[in-house]
């Protein structure tokens, strides 16, 4: 049982239904409020919830601890989770929550390319092909007729 807990793919299949319900729970959400608005106050509860996590489980660290480069690639991803969020927010306040997260998840296809490219990471024939039906499948959710 520790396994299953500490292992990625149980945390990942909890981040895809936490993902889920974001898209449901925003959707309805965004209906008559400003989508940056709620972003703000979306942005609010997790740090919230973050704080709460790092006092629950005693994993504060010492920011002087955390190195340049760190700081640095910590603080872009937060201006991409920021863009992202705000877009995402327009999109489904624009959109149909079933067409939208979808695309949104076209996020996986550009991860593995840019894992590629940037970080050297490799992937098999069958991993592209997962890659590209992940793409195609993203694109026929969103395609209106």
């Amino acid at each position: 049982m520790k396994t299953m807990l500490s292992g990625w793919p149980l945390w990942a299949l909890l981040s895809a239904g936490f993902a889920a319900l974001t898209a449901i729970f925003a959707k309805v959400g965004v209906e008559n409020v400003n989508s940056d608005f709620a972003t703000f106050v979306r942005t609010i509860v997790i740090l919230l919830a973050a704080a709460l996590m790092l006092w629950i489980t005693g994993n504060w660290q010492q920011p002087s601890s955390v190195s340049p480069r760190s700081w640095l690639f910590i603080i872009l991803s937060g201006f991409a989770t920021g863009a992202s969020w705000i877009c995402y927010f327009r999109a489904l306040k624009l959109g149909d929550a079933a067409r939208v997260a979808p695309v949104d998840k076209l996020s996986v296809v550009l991860v593995a390319v840019f894992a590629v490219v940037f970080l050297g990471e490799r992937l098999s024939v069958p991993n592209w092909i997962g890659i590209v039906m992940i793409a195609t499948g993203a694109v026929l959710v969103a395609y209106r007729s």
